[in-house]
């Protein structure tokens, strides 16, 4: 079977991006979405996406993590996916899609791209740790010595020891200057550290401003991969207005033998 795809990254975090909408790959095979996403042995990416029709909407997104296994929401992934379905024509600078966690609305100018998230209610907190969930569930953590921690290590550590099979993602932050901060991920399903994640940073800006109520709003987030901002509205002790900003970029498009 021949599979054209399209690769894309944000802020460094890749993706394989297939156009489904005549439903012809097999969502099912595990096997083979781990074997496209394999840096060694297919094209090489943090995870897959599918894009389908949906009705009421100018799309959904169908997200399979790197290990082959459908997945939570994923920021980056749905900011690339608004730049490839512009590219394809089905929309112009706006979007409105569906994905695992709900409808999403989107905007686009060049390769800049807004991203509605969801809203955050519930956050937990012990000592320097915030836990909560951004679409995906993730591990806010705040250190020093950013730069020579050894977060593949650490965040496996974490993501097994202390939040079970099914895990979370771990992120590790430290302040930069006054407005803004570094972060590092370590995502489950990838098993590793990755340039950036979208949900990770939306959550870490969350967490930063439960710590620091002060903080600038957009909060600025350096990754390994870029800068993303994230802004938000608190409300009755809910986070809303979610919007994830950063850059989605083409980089190339091919076709596979399967």
């Amino acid at each position: 079977m021949e599979v054209e795809f399209y690769k894309y990254q944000g802020t460094g975090n890749d993706f394989i991006i297939l156009d489904n909408r005549n439903k012809s790959f097999p969502e099912n095979n595990q096997e083979l979405v781990a074997k496209l996403c394999n840096r060694n042995f297919g094209i090489g990416a943090d995870g897959l996406i599918l894009l389908e029709l949906k009705e009421g909407f100018d799309f959904s997104m169908i997200y399979y993590n790197s290990d082959g296994f459908p997945s939570s929401m994923c920021g980056n992934g749905g900011r690339c996916l608004v730049a490839f379905a512009k590219r394809m024509g089905l929309i112009k600078d706006t979007a409105l899609f569906t994905a695992v966690d709900g409808p999403h609305k989107a905007s686009i100018i060049e390769d800049m791209v807004k991203l509605d998230m969801k809203p955050v209610s519930q956050i937990l907190k012990k000592r320097n740790i915030y836990f909560l969930d951004t679409g995906s569930p993730h591990h806010v953590q705040f250190v020093k010595g950013l730069e020579n921690m050894d977060v593949r290590r650490q965040g496996k550590k974490l993501r097994y020891g202390l939040y079970g099979a099914s895990g979370a993602n771990i992120n590790f932050v430290s302040e930069r200057d006054r407005d803004s901060f570094s972060v590092r991920t370590y995502e489950r399903g990838v098993e590793d550290e990755t340039l950036s994640c979208g949900t990770g940073v939306t959550a870490t800006a969350i967490a930063l401003y439960e710590d620091n109520q002060n903080i600038q709003i957009p909060v600025v987030l350096h990754t390994l991969g870029g800068i993303l901002k994230v802004s938000f509205k608190k409300e009755q002790g809910v986070y809303k207005e979610v919007v994830l900003e950063g850059t989605a970029t083409f980089v190339f498009k091919g076709i596979i033998l399967v």
